[in-house]
């Protein structure tokens, strides 16, 4: 059947680490698998995108810094390599993560193109687009009009959905596709790992984050230098950014031996299939993939009570939500679950269970699949000016 043929999709993220790269990177090569085209436009390749896969494709955006702009500029270089490479290729979708610079770009982008060659947009929503964007004049009726403009919105979460429309007053319907992970085999052992690390019989509390603010990497620190007793965990902290500036924070609460750093991994696996119990603090989060990726690996999270996270983690089954900015309430979570192994096990089961029913790729890819083809199908400009 036509409508069954394998379809050619643009994916545009930020390719630093982070869950909307991430996400966007293991949706582009579960579509790969599936036989379809995935092509990605970006300034750099996306962290953990695989060189050579069949059916993935990079085409690097070029900046340039010329004298005449005060800063260098990103979107219509952007846009314009968009709309070489639906021409080029035949895009049937460009699925855009983050609606600023990306929905914009791509909107522009399309309206270069012949009405034969234009490819539908589609527009994943991750959180600061609209939470901390959304909110400031300077970008809140851009992103309006990209979201408005594109043929179809999906958030990470329900949380996300509603703050977009609540914050934007968006006249149009979002869909809520939450995010997925799928694992790849580790590398190492479990043993092995712990080896490296320096870890014996004290449990492994893991934690991996950009380090950006709103991940309260202040509490983080000081909820660890609060667990009791002080030599029964160890922290490991996968830093998806340069963790230096927190080094004086850890000297000061006394954390130096109880505190592993390992930035830029490539290989998390490794790591989540060595750790015992998850550890976010964030004061604000629209679903949070490293809960998920702990999840895949029956690792139970102590996690903060906000945004989306309660639509991941079933509090007091797959895991324990505490208070936001409530170091004390984080450190007593811990502490429940570093003493109780029965419990953990028994969370960690229940966690995995959750993962693989609701937020595997088998259920999730199929969602954006059906998704596009439905787009595919609608007639040109039924979502918005074309």
């Amino acid at each position: 059947m036509q409508s069954e043929r394998p379809l050619k999709i643009g994916i545009t993220c930020y390719p630093s680490v982070g869950g909307s790269g991430i996400l966007a990177s293991a949706l582009g090569e579960e579509l790969a698998r599936r036989g379809h085209e995935a092509h990605f436009i970006s300034y750099e390749r996306p962290f953990r995108l695989p060189a050579n896969a069949p059916r993935l494709f990079y085409h690097p955006v070029v900046i340039n810094d010329y004298g005449l702009f005060k800063y260098p500029d990103y979107t219509l270089p952007l846009s314009v390599k968009m709309a070489e490479v639906s021409r080029d290729h035949g895009l049937d979708v460009l699925h855009v993560h983050y609606a600023v610079p990306h929905a914009t770009a791509a909107i522009l982008a399309r309206s270069m193109l012949a009405p034969g060659d234009r490819p539908r947009v589609v527009t994943t929503l991750h959180g600061t687009d609209t939470t901390l964007l959304g909110r400031d004049v300077g970008y809140g009726p851009a992103i309006r009009h990209a979201l408005e403009c594109s043929d179809a919105v999906t958030t990470v979460s329900e949380y996300l959905r509603r703050e977009t429309q609540d914050l934007l007053s968006v006249n149009r319907p979002i869909e809520v596709i939450h995010n997925f992970f799928e694992p790849r085999p580790a590398t190492r052992t479990r043993e092995e790992v712990r080896r490296e690390l320096g870890i014996g019989k004290e449990a492994m509390v893991l934690h991996a984050s950009n380090l950006r603010p709103p991940k309260r990497i202040d509490v983080l620190l000081e909820s660890a230098a609060r667990i009791r007793p002080r030599d029964a965990f160890k922290l490991v902290v996968l830093a998806g950014a340069d963790f230096s500036p927190f080094a004086g924070e850890v000297r000061r609460l006394g954390l130096s031996d109880r505190v592993i750093v390992r930035e830029n991994i490539s290989e998390i696996e490794d790591y989540l299939q060595a750790a015992d119990i998850g550890l976010f603090t964030s004061e604000n989060e629209s679903f949070c993939l490293s809960i998920l990726e702990a999840m895949c690996f029956s690792c139970p999270s102590v996690a903060t009570a906000v945004g989306g996270i309660p639509e991941v983690v079933e509090s007091g089954r797959s895991g324990l939500l505490v208070p936001p900015l409530d170091p004390d309430a984080v450190a007593r979570g811990v502490e429940s679950l570093i003493g109780d192994p029965a419990l953990r096990a028994a969370m960690g089961d229940a966690a995995r269970r959750r993962a693989r029913e609701l937020f595997s790729a088998d259920v999730i890819v199929s969602r954006y699949e059906r998704l596009y083809r439905r787009v595919c199908a609608a007639p040109p400009g039924s979502a918005g000016p074309h």
